[in-house]
């Protein structure tokens, strides 16, 4: 299983992964949360060759809620497509609220990012970002730029949020969110409920 944006597989026809020893093969979606901006895509373990399998090493989840603004971190991507890259920083901030997109009744999904000026470019997308000790604490999704090319930060989606979307993902497809069933809504009037008059 391979965690990514959905970004990245969004209105793909057909999907593959390429590995480090430039194997490639065939992939499956499993599921994606446009919402939340993440996808999870299955590669058939027989389609590997032996070296490249012995080459795999499962990424170890870390806790992005330990994380504390300036800690240093690794951004690990595909950047401006030159091939595997990384690149170090520091968390600039923590819980950076964004809008991620709505969800299947239209309401906006904000998510809490983590801030990071590690360069993070087109192409780091669905990356890893991880701490001093090597542990995936986030997954690179935002460029925040007003040139389109990195200006100093980037965000990346923290594993407290991806864990559950993963699971999900993998089991169901989808995400499973519990709906309350009401919406609030702005009553018409001048804002005073009160009354002095008598009820019967």
């Amino acid at each position: 299983y391979i965690l990514t944006n959905y970004h990245v597989v969004e209105d793909a026809n057909t999907l593959s992964v390429g590995f480090a020893d430039d194997t490639v093969c065939q992939a499956s979606l499993c599921g994606t949360d446009e919402a939340l901006d993440l996808a999870v895509v299955k590669v058939a373990l027989s389609g590997l060759p032996d070296d490249t399998l012995s080459a795999i090493t499962v990424a170890t989840v870390g806790d992005s809620d330990a994380l504390q603004v300036g800690e240093q971190v690794v951004a690990i991507g595909n950047a401006l497509g030159y091939g595997q890259s990384v690149t170090t920083g520091i968390v600039s901030a923590l819980n950076r609220s964004i809008s991620t997109g709505t969800d299947a009744q239209g309401n906006t999904v904000q998510s809490t990012y983590i801030q990071t000026d590690a360069a993070i470019n087109q192409g780091n997308s669905g990356g890893a970002l991880v701490n001093a000790k090597g542990e995936l604490v986030g997954i690179n999704a935002v460029l925040s730029s007003p040139t389109g090319a990195y200006a100093g930060y980037g965000f990346a989606i923290p594993t407290s949020v991806m864990t559950k979307v993963v699971s999900d993902l993998k089991q169901y497809g989808t995400v499973q969110r519990a709906l309350l069933g009401i919406k609030g809504t702005s009553l018409a009037g001048d804002g005073d409920m009160m009354s002095d008059q008598p009820i019967d």
